[in-house]
């Protein structure tokens, strides 16, 4: 967010107080409207942690790292984005030394762990899609766990070298940024918090598109039903009622009662095959969702922080491309992600709805 540009947010230490009407009217607006969407952010994370604690059901390895994923956009919503409203509006840091470094090193851990959540997520549906068998065994909540702190301790990596030179006096502080001249420093936080997760998601999201593709061909309703057909329903066919019964003399002997047991066995074998093929079904609708709602996550993802990173490089190596608007659109822009997850993740599964309207009604009702 303000984390990694390597010049001064607002170079405006003399800002005139005298505000036209159309210019204060223009900064309640963008006020009200960053103040909702840090509201919704802040909302709907908390309700995907309050379902999934309130539902046994939903109280998964999976559903874990989920839920991990909506601490850490809570975090984002709560540290991060109230104080960037303020900065946001009235374009000065009027909070001294202090709050800065506390916020900057936020902004950067919260907003770099968010990320590596998705790449979490994405592993951990990668395993399970490819190895299936094995990984049942592995994927346990100690499991999760483990690559949850992983993700955190690399956003942590990220977030502390700048503390390590920056050296601004408090009476001197009229912006709040990471400033400095380490174009090292850029580069390495911006591979490693986004260029590389997201290259590492672009991978496993293809592998299991891939995979995901294999299991709807071959569990496809339309070759079941032909096997089904050609197996049991059509006449003459080995199986079939009709390849039972003899034909002497022009005359169809009436079935014996081996002929019948035989039809009763068969009859037994299509229910049996119907139930299959419903469960075959049902399966690939499942994977055919999956798969739809990896390609609306990874498009959010790139759609929300890539912007902002190609700026932040261009802002390395360029100090007059900087433009304070544009640098605060992209980077609320990167905040949306945080506000998008929640919703992607429960309006795709049907357990999260189902828990989630179950929530509100029990709110409801006490209320």
């Amino acid at each position: 967010s303000s984390l990694f540009t390597t010049t001064d947010r607002f170079n405006s230490p003399g800002v005139d107080v005298d505000v036209d009407a159309e210019g204060l009217a223009s900064q309640i607006s963008l006020a009200v409207v960053l103040s909702v969407i840090t509201l919704a952010t802040t909302l709907s994370n908390a309700f995907v942690i309050a379902t999934i604690s309130l539902s046994k059901k939903l109280q998964t390895p999976a559903n874990f790292l989920i839920a991990s994923l909506a601490v850490t956009d809570l975090l984002v919503s709560i540290l991060v984005m109230p104080i960037s409203v303020l900065y946001t509006v009235i374009h000065t840091w009027t909070l001294g030394q202090i709050v800065c470094d506390t916020w900057l090193s936020s902004d950067i851990t919260c907003c770099t762990a968010s990320i590596l959540h998705l790449c979490v997520i994405a592993l951990d549906r990668y395993w399970a899609i490819t190895d299936a068998v094995e990984y049942s065994k592995k994927r346990t909540p100690g499991r999760a766990a483990g690559m949850v702190a992983v993700a955190w301790v690399i956003a942590v990596s990220i977030s502390l070298p700048p503390f390590f030179w920056r050296q601004v006096k408090a009476d001197e502080l009229t912006s709040c940024s990471v400033n400095t001249d380490h174009i090292f420093y850029t580069i390495y936080s911006t591979f490693g918090a986004f260029y590389i997760p997201t290259l590492l998601l672009l991978v496993l999201y293809g592998r299991i598109y891939v995979e995901a593709r294999k299991r709807i061909l071959k569990q496809s309703p339309k070759k079941a039903g032909k096997r089904l057909t050609s197996a049991h329903l059509v006449p003459n066919s080995p199986g079939s009622v009709a390849s039972s019964t003899s034909v002497q003399g022009g005359r169809h002997d009436p079935p014996s009662s081996d002929t019948w047991s035989s039809a009763s066995e068969n009859q037994v074998k299509v229910t049996v095959s119907d139930a299959l093929l419903e469960k075959k079904r049902i399966s690939t609708a499942r994977e055919r969702k999956a798969t739809k709602t990896l390609g609306i996550i990874l498009g959010a993802y790139i759609v929300c922080w890539l912007p902002f990173f190609i700026y932040t490089l261009v802002v390395a190596t360029c100090d007059m491309c900087f433009n304070p608007e544009l640098f605060d659109f992209f980077t609320w822009l990167g905040y949306l992600n945080s506000l998008i997850n929640p919703i992607i993740y429960t309006m795709s599964n049907e357990d999260f709805k189902k828990a989630f309207h179950k929530l509100v009604r029990l709110k409801c009702c006490r209320s």
